[in-house]
Order: structure tokens, then sequence, then C-alpha cells
């Protein structure tokens, strides 16, 4: 069984339980503890107004089963703010209907919201003896007309490199992560531009043997990359879009004046859909690619990054990935989903047409956990080659 590193946040456990209880015990007097955690407008638990009116810290604990790292366990603060907002927006909105701003004050899912400020703070350890600590933020200006973020970390993973053959090789890296990014709105539009810098000063080990696929293996490296970043997100919501497209194009540079000990060039272009085939019915379809040029450090390469499938397992100079997902929303607050997809990395192992295929399919469920953000909560369970997965999901899966 496997969750994705790096593991994406989660609390589904606690929070189902709560949720359960909240909506077997509605109405009853005996469950009055609870009424903070429940939304008025259906009683059902929800966390909307305890993340972003209460200003609390959400303690976020995760399960980490890859492979690569071991079995472990994780845990993440989260603290959610409520996006500032122009004099304009203030006027605007007191001279709107009482309709209008009850619609808006209750989130409606169904319109684009300006996501929130978001702090992270976590760290995990696993049975391998891999860990990991890091601190993000994300911030928003000017009524989302100017995204910021970023993060630092520390890392000392133990991990597997897989050659030609697909032959496990163990190694250790190590290190110290940033990454700084500010992008800005194109008028009105939903185009946003930026640059976006990225650094890891790190160190591999690898046992007694160096794999032969791997050439002018260097202990100590420097990645340091300066590019550019171009989005487009016209989705109704960041974290479990039902509508809407997300896009992103990245080109990067790694030279000596960025702080990088190897010269090397990346392009990647993601796109994600979404489509309302009924009215509970989604349909999402995800491409994914990848390119690099130059000397590029091996862990640094493109890889296929699937649900079912280990992360790195497929990796090589280039990487193109496909995959769709059907989503049924049984209620307004869960939903039932399937997914399936394949993707292929080549270039230097193996050509496009010899690259083995990697291939992910399943099933999974969500609850709507705070319809004010339109954040969902669930577990997707996958098959791939040689292995069942699954993984704690906030959110959607595709990043």
């Amino acid at each position: 069984m496997t969750c994705k590193w790096p593991a994406k946040p989660a609390i589904f456990a606690p929070v189902l339980a709560l949720a359960l209880v909240a909506q077997a015990a509605h109405g009853a007097d005996k469950a009055s503890w609870l009424d903070p955690y429940r939304d008025p407008q259906d009683g059902s638990f929800d966390m909307s107004n305890a993340l972003l009116n209460h200003k609390g810290v959400l303690p976020v604990p995760d399960i980490i089963t890859e492979p690569a790292v071991g079995y472990g366990l994780g845990l993440g603060l989260l603290y959610f703010s409520a996006p500032s907002r122009t004099h304009a927006d203030k006027a605007e909105s007191a001279n709107a209907s009482s309709d209008a701003a009850a619609q808006d004050s209750a989130g409606d899912a169904s319109r684009r919201t300006t996501p929130p400020n978001i702090t992270g703070l976590g760290g995990f350890m696993t049975g391998t003896h891999s860990w990991g600590v890091g601190l993000l933020h994300f911030h928003t200006w000017d009524d989302d007309r100017i995204r910021y973020m970023g993060a630092v970390g520390k890392v000392n993973l133990h991990l597997n490199y897989y050659g030609p053959q697909g032959n496990a090789n163990a190694y250790q890296l190590s290190g110290v992560a940033v990454v700084q990014q500010v992008l800005f709105r194109i008028a009105n539009s939903p185009w946003y531009v930026g640059p976006r810098y990225t650094f890891f000063d790190s160190a591999t080990r690898f046992g007694p043997l160096l794999p032969n696929s791997i050439q002018n293996f260097e202990r100590d490296v420097r990645v340091g990359k300066g590019g550019i970043v171009v989005d487009y997100d016209t989705r109704d919501n960041m974290f479990y879009p039902s509508r809407g497209t997300y896009a992103e194009f990245e080109a990067d540079f790694a030279r000596g004046g960025f702080g990088s000990s190897n010269a090397f060039d990346m392009q990647t272009l993601k796109a994600y859909h979404w489509i309302e085939l009924l009215p509970r019915w989604v349909l999402g379809l995800r491409m994914d690619t990848g390119f690099s040029q130059g000397d590029i450090p091996f862990f640094a390469q493109p890889y296929v990054s699937l649900r079912g499938v280990s992360d790195a397992k497929f990796q090589d100079r280039n990487q193109l990935t496909g995959e769709v997902e059907l989503r049924w929303n049984i209620t307004p607050r869960w939903a039932l989903l399937g997914f399936g997809g394949a993707g292929k990395a080549y270039g230097n192992l193996h050509s496009f047409s010899e690259a083995p295929t990697a291939f992910g399919f399943g099933t999974g469920f969500r609850y709507l956990v705070a319809r004010k953000l339109g954040l969902s909560m669930g577990i997707d369970v996958a098959h791939g080659p040689g292995q069942n997965a699954f993984y704690i999901q906030v959110g959607s899966a595709w990043r």
C-alpha cells in the first residue's frame, strides 16, 4: 500500500468520525458541543466557521506508506484566513442586496471564490529513518490579483532509483530546499504570470554500487533554478473544482548565477479541466508533461505521477501523462469517484516507443468538510504495476 510522497496533509479519520457523530446526533441536546461545527444551511458537520472565523490552528495528522521511504506518520498545523479585500470591494459588498450578501457569506460552491490565505508547518518520520520538516505560506492580495507562494524545508530521505531494467537501487537524499513564487494577474483575465525560484542544496549517497546508468555522479549537488510561470485559472474552487480549467506552464533555467552547480533546463506543462456533465456528475481531464535538457541530476528528472504508481519509479529525461476522473455527487456533502490514467518516461534510458507504460486506476470518495472553502477530504484506492495503493486526500488529487 502506498501514499504518494510528499504526502498530502490529512485529517480524514478524526474528521469523518466527528461528521458521523454530528449527523447522527443532529437535533439532540447532548450534542450541543458540536454546534460550532454544524453548518446552519444543512445541519451537517462543517469546519468552515472554525477555520475562517475563529482563527484557529488546524492539526492535520498524516499517514505515510510510500514503499521508497517506508511506513510513517506526519503532523501538520494549518492556519486559514480570509483574503484581504480592497476598499472598492467592501463598498460594493455593502451596497449589494441582502440576498446576494447572504449567498456570498454562505460560500456558494457554484461560484468562483478567492482562495484563502494558508500558512502551514509540518513534519514527518518513517521507519526507514526518512524524515522532513517544512514551512509553507500561500497569500493573495488585491482581490486575487497577486498570488504568493513560499516554502522552506529540510529532508533526509531513503529512496530508490530505478535503472533501465527497472531494478531498485537504494540511495539517501538529504538537503535544504527553498521555493519562492509571485504571480500577477493580467488585467481582469484568468491569466497569471510571474517568476519562480527554486533552490535545493543536496547530498546523495548510494550503497556499495553506483548504478551504471548514472553518469558524472556527484555526491553534493546544488540545484538553483530561476524560471517563469504562466497560469490560467477559471476553476470555481481551488481545492476541489466542479468546473473550469487550471493550466500551468513553467520554464526553468538552472545556472551558476542562481546558485546551481549543474547547468540544465526544464519545461513543464500541466492542464486540468472539469466538466459538469449532469447536475450530479463531474468529468475531470488531466494532462501532464515534463522535459529536460543539459546536465540535470538524476533525482531532479521528470517522472510519471499517478495514483497507483510509486513516485519516481518511471523517471527519465522526459515524461508524458494523462488521466481521467469521473465523480458522482451522491449528496451535496458526499461524492464517489473513479479514475484511471497512463504515462511514459523516456529520452535517455528508453526511447518513447520502448519505454514501459505506467498505469493506475481506482476509486475513492470525498466528504465536503468546509463548504465555504469548498474543501473536501477522503480516500482513494488504486491499482498500478505490481501493487495496490491507498491515498488520504485533501481536495483534488491533482496539484
